[in-house]
């Protein structure tokens, strides 16, 4: 049920300076900044009545604006650090909109322009989980793990110095070679897209709160863009489809 009274605010972060990949959420992707992939996705939501975008700089604020979303400000340099955590540009965004315009939503869906494939019924879904039950604080859209957790591995030195191949979790050598993946529960991880109350940034410091619901997508509509390689891969599937 769609429910256009409520405020609902689109956010994405496009800070810059990406080390990996120079430039990356401004980068082409099939013929389109990579930004621009989510800017239009959320644009076509049922929901989110405003969008706004993130950035420390004024050429990816322009880009931004030009594709249809809004940059109010540029971000505070201190926030906008290889090592600063999501949550304190999602929350500082809030706070000033409330700020300089008396703004304030009642559901924050937080985007990230890496993940370019989202489907926009996931999105809408993700919201609509918000709505349709008031004790949930957050839902945050997973896909599958390609690789299960527990197969991890590292590299530790044993007794005598020498460095040896161990499971992640047990340190065994012998667990090494593993068990059949239908062995175990599936696994699941993020795939960057969370939709959560206003309220649960400052109840609990967090964008997911304690009752985090789930919307389960594809792999593919998950790919997370970091290098190169998966530029070419996006722009595979896009072509694709």
């Amino acid at each position: 049920m769609q429910k256009t009274n409520l405020k609902v605010m689109g956010i994405i972060g496009i800070r810059s300076g990406s080390k990996g990949v120079p430039n990356k959420n401004i980068k082409l992707l099939a013929g389109k900044p990579l930004v621009g992939w989510i800017i239009d996705t959320a644009k076509k939501s049922k929901y989110i009545n405003r969008l706004v975008v993130s950035t420390d700089s004024q050429e990816y604020a322009d880009i931004a604006t030009s594709i249809g979303a809004e940059a109010p400000y540029l971000r505070p340099e201190n926030l906008a650090a290889d090592n600063s955590p999501e949550f304190e540009y999602v929350k500082h965004m809030i706070e000033w909109l409330q700020e300089n315009e008396s703004y304030k939503p009642d559901i924050v869906v937080r985007m990230m322009a890496t993940t370019p494939m989202q489907a926009i019924e996931d999105i809408d879904a993700s919201i609509e989980k918000l709505i349709n039950d008031d004790k949930v604080d957050s839902t945050v859209i997973i896909s599958e793990a390609r690789q299960h957790p527990l197969k991890a591995l590292k590299i530790i030195n044993d007794s005598e110095g020498r460095k040896k191949l161990v499971t992640f979790f047990s340190e065994s050598g012998r667990e090494v070679t593993g068990v059949a993946r239908q062995s175990y529960d599936k696994a699941y991880f993020r795939a960057n897209v969370i939709a959560f109350r206003t309220r649960v940034v400052f109840d609990t410091d967090s964008l997911t709160g304690d009752l985090v619901n789930f919307q389960i997508t594809s792999q593919e509509s998950a790919i997370d863009i970091d290098t190169i390689t998966d530029f070419s891969f996006a722009e595979y599937l896009i072509e694709k489809n």
